[in-house]
């Protein structure tokens, strides 16, 4: 079958496979959405995930709709995308394709498997030209645009080239080299680095990073499979906590646990603070609530998925060991009676936060 792409709004003029996205009208959905209609036997951690189940399945119901959609442009979703246009090619490099969709949704990578660089340099690429050709990731609002139709422009830009550097990525080395090179030099710092530390809390699923500077998420979360919540602690008494992706999605592989308002840690926090800064957090529905000092300005949506070493961190008067024990309390008493599990709804997530 010659599956082709259509922009997100001719969803219902003919059947459409819709991936990464949900959709009135939809002849099958392909999403990791927290609710979406994914078939419970194609259900992934990612959507792309999905997407290369279903190829492996082909008699599922809705998947001979010729015509594919995504309401967003991510590099999960155009994975998804993509793989449902090629079924051979992706097929045929279905490893290299689960990996480069986790990093480029959840910044999540194992180091030591073999095509660990090779998945880092698509999607290395991928965020070259996306920035180079278009916009980067949130950035349609602030260009007075949608993101579901501006995001057609690179789905129509990358579906025709993406192979090329799939089976070469020397054809696009000079694009992906410069942010490789970034996120390798602080994968080693972080992971192996002298002065930097890992802690896990396997129980409330926390990790906490000790490193000297501010660093990539690629480098950060990297190595932080199995925790969705991450503590990033920098010199200086820079502090940043952020709830990861894969406590907005359901989640396949594991059991979670859900995220919990912050606005009591930041209270707390800002009882202990004598600085000039005060602390603030997003709100739970946000793909990545991040807290954080806050500066004059608050963060831009774009500017809060950009990675830490793009933005100013704050010192805080709270010595590192006090703040990491705070976090710990709010979390360990957050968590005391929840038992993690699959598939929460956003209505338990909420209700978990009363």
């Amino acid at each position: 079958m010659n599956r082709y792409f259509v922009p997100f709004a001719q969803l219902r003029q003919q059947p459409t496979i819709v991936v990464d996205s949900v959709g009135n009208g939809a002849a099958l959905t392909l999403a990791h959405w927290r609710g979406a209609a994914t078939p419970v036997l194609l259900r992934d951690d990612t959507s792309a995930g999905s997407a290369l189940r279903a190829l492996h399945q082909p008699a599922t119901p809705g998947l001979s709709a010729a015509a594919v959609t995504a309401n967003h442009f991510d590099i999960d979703g155009f994975v998804g995308v993509w793989s449902l246009l090629h079924p051979e090619l992706a097929l045929h490099h279905e490893e290299l394709l689960r990996l480069v969709a986790v990093l480029g949704d959840f910044r999540e990578i194992n180091w030591s498997h073999p095509l660990a660089d090779h998945a880092l340099q698509l999607v290395c690429w991928l965020n070259a030209e996306e920035k180079a050709r278009f916009y980067e990731p949130f950035g349609a609002p602030l260009r007075r645009r949608r993101e579901d139709e501006a995001s057609a422009e690179k789905f129509e830009w990358f579906l025709p080239r993406f192979a090329a550097v799939l089976d070469n990525p020397a054809a696009g080395r000079p694009l992906w080299l410069p942010e490789f090179e970034r996120v390798k030099q602080a994968a080693t710092v972080v992971v192996q680095g002298p002065r930097s530390q890992h802690r896990t809390y396997p129980a409330i699923g926390l990790a906490v990073v000790n490193t000297p500077q501010p660093v990539p998420y690629y480098a950060l979360f990297g190595a932080t499979a199995g925790s969705d919540i991450v503590l990033a602690l920098y010199d200086g008494n820079r502090y940043e906590l952020e709830y990861k992706y894969t406590t907005w999605i359901d989640l396949a592989s594991r059991p979670t646990l859900p995220r919990l308002s912050l606005a009591p840690l930041v209270a707390r926090l800002n009882e202990l603070e004598t600085n000039a800064q005060t602390w603030a957090a997003d709100g739970i529905t946000d793909t990545g609530p991040l807290l954080r000092l806050s500066g004059p300005r608050k963060l831009s949506k774009a500017q809060r998925y950009a990675d830490p070493d793009g933005r100013p961190i704050y010192s805080s008067s709270i010595p590192p060991e006090i703040f990491e024990q705070e976090v710990l309390a709010f979390f360990q008493q957050g968590y005391a009676h929840i038992k993690p599990k699959s598939y929460w709804t956003w209505a338990e997530v909420k209700a978990a936060s009363q």
